[in-house]
């Protein structure tokens, strides 16, 4: 597919097999998903192949049904490339190791690298 974008005005291919599908699943009650979010639109602003939407996850049920290891949880392509099969499931905020401490959420170089991984792996 051919887009333009500018001004001023440039053209780019964009092959529709590298378009990487991030979900960020999250419960109300956490503090970080919606700057986990907020990195995720910066990041999809400079890359028009990755594509971004959100999944709140509202109940213990739902939670168990998807596996959810607390908030805010990425997948890249329905896979969590942050994945410890050691956190528990359910309504629980997570937490992420970063090259400067233990965070509420990746870090916007992890989510790149993760992103940049999954269209690699395809």
């Amino acid at each position: 597919m051919l887009r333009l974008q500018g001004p001023p005005f440039t053209l780019r291919f964009v092959n529709e097999s590298s378009t990487v599908m991030v979900t960020l699943q999250y419960f109300d009650g956490c503090p970080n998903w919606r700057q986990t979010l907020s990195v995720l639109h910066s990041i999809a602003s400079a890359d028009p192949g990755v594509e971004i939407q959100t999944e709140r996850v509202d109940t213990p049920e739902s939670a168990e049904e998807r596996c959810f290891r607390g908030s805010p949880t990425v997948l890249i392509n329905q896979n969590d490339p942050f994945a410890d099969e050691g956190l528990p499931v359910g309504l629980t905020c997570r937490l992420y190791p970063t090259p400067t401490g233990i965070a509420g959420s990746p870090t916007a170089d992890q989510l790149r690298q993760a992103i940049a991984s999954a269209r690699h792996h395809g």
